[in-house]
């Protein structure tokens, strides 16, 4: 699979991630769910900074956070309740033989989308039935393509005020739309260095998202709004068939 975007795996941006997407009101619907689901074993896959995999941890719930940046992890590890979590670095392949037997894996924010390449989502999807006891839950969101959200993600240079004081200027530029695929470049400097960061997310259409989920065992049970950007995305509730 790909390597993690720089803004995920550089240390430097990383740690400033939580920071600038300080919003995460999304985080409490996500809770909710594992609670309206009755899991109790929680694969949190693309965890990056652990946001989730921690609130669900101080919870009681067992959970598993996986996620290829290094970086991120390490400031997950950081956290409270991170000591409740098992951390995993890799992609989804790399819970086989680790985990098995969980009630839930969810994938929130741009997770489901980072994987361009059908050979990769496959192997994700693969993967992730591969955790899931029967009867369990993957719960994940995804931009609705039709929205064309992307042509609202320019960001002129902007300053941004660091928690320690520090001072960096960031920017982004949406640099090709070719869909499914769009690749935005991301520009920040810092302490006099400049940090790019390329990334592509792919949209997948709606039948095409059911007809992968049933291949790989899913029923989709029910498609919600997304808590955050709401009419921007699909919420998807696929549960293990038989």
């Amino acid at each position: 699979m790909r390597a993690p975007d720089a803004v995920f795996a550089d240390p430097r941006l990383a740690v400033l991630y939580d920071a600038f997407d300080d919003d995460r009101s999304d985080l409490e619907v996500y809770a909710a769910i594992v609670e309206e689901l009755d899991a109790h074993r929680v694969v949190d896959v693309g965890c990056g900074t652990g946001c989730l995999a921690v609130l669900l941890a101080e919870r009681g719930l067992e959970v598993v956070g996986v996620d290829p940046a290094v970086a991120s992890l390490g400031v997950a590890r950081s956290k409270p309740y991170s000591d409740g979590v098992t951390w995993v670095e890799g992609d989804a392949t790399a819970l086989a033989g680790r985990v098995s037997g969980a009630d839930l894996a969810m994938m929130t924010g741009n997770v489901a989308q980072v994987f361009v390449d059908d050979a990769d989502w496959v192997l994700t999807l693969g993967a992730i039935r591969g955790v899931l006891a029967g009867g369990g839950w993957f719960v994940f969101e995804t931009r609705r393509p039709e929205v064309r959200d992307w042509e609202t993600w320019e960001v002129p240079e902007t300053a941004r005020i660091h928690p320690d004081g520090k001072r960096s200027v960031v920017s982004r530029t949406v640099t090709e739309v070719a869909l499914p695929l769009v690749t935005f470049e991301s520009v920040t400097v810092m302490d006099g260095d400049v940090i790019e960061s390329a990334s592509t997310l792919r949209f997948r259409e709606y039948d095409e998202l059911v007809h992968d989920l049933d291949t790989h065992g899913f029923d989709v049970v029910e498609v919600r709004d997304a808590p955050d950007r709401p009419g921007k995305e699909w919420v998807f509730l696929a549960r293990v068939r038989g």
